[in-house]
């Protein structure tokens, strides 16, 4: 797939210049992280292109990696809060005096970019900080184009330091979170900024262009985050030692994931007398309340809390469940979902941004309205009273995940926006940004 992209890339560039020119940074809060491994597979397979991508994070990861490949990810990651006092004296003083109306420039663009407020006014004296150390860095590393995942406060400082360095700077939209406040009220600054915006969902794309004038329109495009089907484990049969069947819920351990309403409708199963257990993986701030919540329904035996799980054990854990279920108020594109359809398991959902995207009602998992936890036990009665139907939707569900968001193909976009982005020239000044 990505060797043709680049035959036919080669073609329409008449052979002068090779499409994947250039090294391309990719930033992000906290990189490797659990959460985010869509994020390493993006990268991967885009290296296995032939695309040269190094790989910049704000924060080191807080927790030990489980993964081998998210540790190896680690050791080549450049971490900007981990550069030392040294290196921020150095990057501001070298900037400073090597090119001064720049430095000055891009301090205006950071005091800007911010929400009202005194915290804010702190927090984008740091991010100005920041972006001078990785501005140095990426200059070091000869990094032509710098890529954010997420527009958050990463992603201001990727924005500052590309706009230092007189680069492409570009950025992926996952979910609703990017729209709301504080994140909400700068996206549409970033958008001007940004040379291509790549959106997971067509759901969000859409939210996106309602903040921005329609002749910025042509600055988004769809690019899904993608699975890797070839690194799936078999689907499994039920634990021989279970008798039950099993619900498993993978998601934070917070109040957008809709964790106390997904215990009522499996309490409201365990009443109408469904031999069923539940199995949570994922850890938070919510847990407490989670677990006081099962003993008030009288179901802490049928409910698992398993914690955070390496990825492996988490695909293993989907792997020998019977259902795979996502209750929550928000999302992007659910990359669990994508798990949990491509190793062939029932999925339920609630009916929001972009899991239908995913999941057509009926045909290939079931969906229910959000916080419709009478909804959500109909779904799972269902999914759990009529394994024939279950398993047809199922197979569907694995097609759908095989035929669009195998990483392959997700990524194939990417390349090409790169190119373009490369080839478009320097950013408008900034009195010329829509």
């Amino acid at each position: 797939m990505t060797g043709k992209l680049e035959q036919e890339n080669g073609q329409k560039t008449g052979g002068r210049e090779p499409l994947h020119a250039g090294t391309i940074g990719y930033l992000t809060s906290q990189y490797p992280a659990a959460s985010h491994t869509f994020i390493r597979r993006e990268i991967e397979q885009l290296r296995s292109g032939g695309l040269p991508i190094k790989t910049y994070s704000i924060r080191r990861p807080e927790t030990d990696l489980a993964s081998a490949a998210d540790q190896r990810m680690r050791e080549e990651t450049y971490y900007v809060l981990n550069a030392g006092i040294g290196a921020y004296v150095v990057s501001h003083l070298r900037a400073l005096f090597t090119r001064p109306l720049r430095y000055l420039s891009c301090f205006t663009r950071a005091m800007r970019h911010r929400v009202p407020g005194l915290r804010a006014l702190i927090w984008a004296l740091f991010h100005f900080a920041e972006s001078i150390v990785l501005a140095r860095q990426l200059e070091k590393d000869g990094v032509g184009h710098l890529h954010n995942h997420f527009a958050n406060s990463a992603a201001t400082v990727g924005m500052l330091a590309s706009r230092f360095n007189k680069i492409p700077w570009s950025l992926t939209l996952h979910g609703i979170s990017e729209t709301d406040y504080p994140a909400g009220l700068l996206l549409a600054d970033k958008i001007a900024e940004a040379r291509f915006v790549a959106c997971v969902s067509w759901f969000g794309r859409a939210q996106a262009m309602r903040i921005v004038p329609v002749r910025v329109w042509d600055k988004f495009h769809i690019v899904r985050c993608g699975i890797t089907l070839d690194e799936l484990p078999r689907r499994s049969e039920p634990n021989g030692e279970r008798t039950r069947k099993q619900i498993i819920c993978v998601a934070r351990l917070s109040s957008e994931k809709g964790h106390p309403g997904l215990l009522q409708a499996f309490a409201g199963l365990v009443r109408e007398g469904h031999d069923v257990e539940l199995l949570l993986v994922g850890d938070g701030p919510a847990q407490a309340e989670i677990q006081a919540q099962c003993d008030e329904l009288a179901i802490s035996d049928r409910v698992k809390m398993a914690g955070r799980l390496s990825e492996q054990d988490t695909l293993a854990a989907i792997a020998g469940s019977d259902i795979l279920v996502l209750p929550s108020f928000m999302e992007g594109l659910p990359v669990v979902l994508m798990e949990g359809m491509a190793l062939g398991k029932p999925v339920v959902a609630s009916r929001i941004a972009g899991v239908p995207e995913l999941i057509d009602d009926e045909h290939n998992g079931l969906l229910f309205h959000p916080a419709d936890w009478d909804g959500l036990r109909r779904a799972l009665d269902r999914t759990l009273s009529d394994a024939a139907g279950a398993s047809k939707r199922a197979e569907r569900a694995r097609v759908k995940i095989s035929e669009e968001f195998d990483v392959k193909i997700a990524v194939s976009p990417l390349p090409e926006l790169f190119a373009n982005a490369k080839q478009a020239g320097a950013p408008l000044p900034r009195g010329e940004q829509p």
